[in-house]
């Protein structure tokens, strides 16, 4: 298992807290035999996807990495976000560079994710890989939140996990409506530790 208070965080977005649940989750998958894809939607700077880099090569696995992020920040909310506790929480807040993704990665020496850059929203199955072992949502709004499961589903792998951040941030409730929405759909559980909900496929 990676030690992952080795290794200093990039951004404040995320704790180690959080990143432990994350790391052990991608870490089991690994164990369980996952070769397919692993995708993040909503990278930011990269912490995220630098600790999955090195849980990867810690294992010598060869599982593409795919980030997705606007790098035009938050897009805008809809009547599902609305939320007294996320009034902080606009369109264009949490702006972060594709350089600077890759000035990260190239500090920490780790080899670049294949990078994506757009809307959630305008994403399309051509822009997600065929299969996908492995997905960490970061799409903070309802929005975002549910065109990310739309676009994933099709190429989730038997036994693939899923993780949505912020599904239990009373700040961001557009996470959880769009999650509990899609589940019912898909007549899966979300099982929530920390601020995330857990799905496994």
């Amino acid at each position: 298992m990676l030690n992952i208070k080795d290794f200093k965080l990039v951004s404040d977005q995320i704790d180690y807290d959080e990143l432990a649940v994350i790391i052990r989750e991608a870490d089991a998958a690994l164990k369980a035999g996952a070769e397919a894809a692993f995708v993040e939607l909503g990278c930011y700077t990269g912490t995220t996807a630098l600790f999955i880099t090195r849980l990867l090569m810690m294992h010598g696995k060869s599982n593409e990495l795919h980030v997705y992020d606007s790098f035009d920040g938050l897009p805008d909310k809809v009547a599902a976000d609305s939320s007294p506790a996320g009034e902080q929480f606009k369109a264009g807040e949490l702006r972060a560079s594709k350089q600077q993704l890759i000035k990260h990665f190239r500090q920490a020496i780790l080899p670049l994710p294949i990078i994506h850059k757009g809307w959630f929203e305008e994403l399309t199955a051509a822009d997600m890989p065929n299969k996908i072992s492995f997905a960490f949502l970061d799409g903070d709004f309802y929005t975002s939140i549910a065109s990310s499961l739309h676009v994933i589903t099709p190429h989730l792998e038997a036994g693939a996990v899923i993780l949505i951040d912020d599904y239990a941030n009373e700040a961001l409730p557009g996470a959880q409506r769009a999650a509990d929405e899609w589940a019912k759909q898909q007549g899966k559980s979300i099982k929530t530790e920390k601020s995330l909900g857990i799905v496994r496929w």
